[in-house]
């Protein structure tokens, strides 16, 4: 060593470092892509509690563990997961089953009241009637697209079977019921776009606070859809309510002696998304509600909600 002049030395030393250093940008080039890849695969993956069974093997003993516990904890997960859509499906069965054979017994009892002539139970079983219909629409919105049968139709035809439907209470609340330019072909399913139609209309009787009690129904046609007007001159929704009311259980600050669900618009508007439908609603306190449904012209125009 003390023969070789210092500048060879120097030389070795620093082609060493080169090398040293020409190693680790190679090696954080190389790991750095093998952790692209990943990041890649996440998110391609749709259904992210997959990826344990898409990352390549690795020869480091410390990724093997941590592949090995991944493994695991995404089987875990799995079998957990399957588990539970087992029991959510066995309850929507049960559920289904429930609701369609109490409706057999309702459909008697209301035959009876009918010849009794007995107005006060018969009420009292019409919303026993209706909750049982919330309940059979809540459980088959989970998996519509079993239920859910898109057709053409005329909208005003729609609209005579719901109103036929609340004949008796409307008559009752002697409301003022307007409809206009409702003769217009539609698509959707006709049997869901009733419930829909019938949740709002409940929720407008539920909250008349005037005298003369107006009910309005107009379509408005636009260039690829229409859209669906009802309007009431009800007590009207507080502002501050206003973007809460499509929530599960929300029934608003003022509006709660009416002893109310707080159901019928969340599952109007959880139906339209699975329709592929919107729904938005507009109100002043004190002076009106309206809700408006915008429904397509056409089956191009269709798109099925998530």
């Amino acid at each position: 060593m003390a023969g070789i002049p210092f500048f060879y030395i120097f030389l070795i030393i620093l082609i060493l470092i080169g090398l040293l250093f020409l190693y680790l940008v190679v090696d954080f080039m190389i790991q750095k892509k093998k952790y692209l890849q990943v990041i890649r695969l996440v998110d391609q993956l749709d259904e992210k509690y997959y990826i344990s069974e898409m990352i390549p093997k690795s020869s480091n003993l410390e990724n093997q563990a941590y592949i090995y516990a991944l493994k695991k904890a995404c089987k875990a997960m799995n079998d957990k997961i399957s588990s539970l859509e087992q029991e959510s499906l066995d309850y929507r069965e049960y559920t289904l089953s429930f609701v369609h054979e109490i409706k057999t017994p309702l459909c008697a009892l209301s035959m009876l009241f009918d010849y009794h002539k007995n107005k006060t139970v018969r009420k009292e079983l019409d919303k026993i009637d209706s909750c049982v219909e919330q309940m059979l629409y809540y459980a088959r919105s989970g998996n519509p697209e079993k239920d859910y049968f898109i057709k053409e139709f005329v909208f005003s035809d729609l609209l005579h079977s719901v109103l036929l439907d609340y004949k008796p209470y409307l008559l009752e609340e002697d409301v003022h019921i307007l409809v206009y330019d409702a003769d217009t072909t539609v698509f959707s399913d006709e049997k869901w776009l009733h419930f829909i139609l019938s949740q709002i209309v409940q929720n407008s009787l539920k909250y008349f606070d005037k005298k003369e009690k107006t009910l309005e129904f107009f379509c408005e046609s636009k260039e690829h859809s229409v859209l669906v007007h009802i309007k009431d001159n009800g007590c009207g929704i507080q502002a501050s309510d206003l973007p809460r009311v499509f929530e599960k259980g929300f029934t608003g600050s003022l509006r709660q002696k009416k002893h109310s669900t707080g159901m019928g618009l969340y599952l109007a508007r959880e139906l339209c998304l699975k329709l592929g439908l919107s729904i938005e609603i507009f109100s002043k306190e004190g002076e009106y509600t309206e809700v408006i449904i915008t429904l397509p012209l056409n089956t191009h125009e269709f798109k099925r909600g998530s």
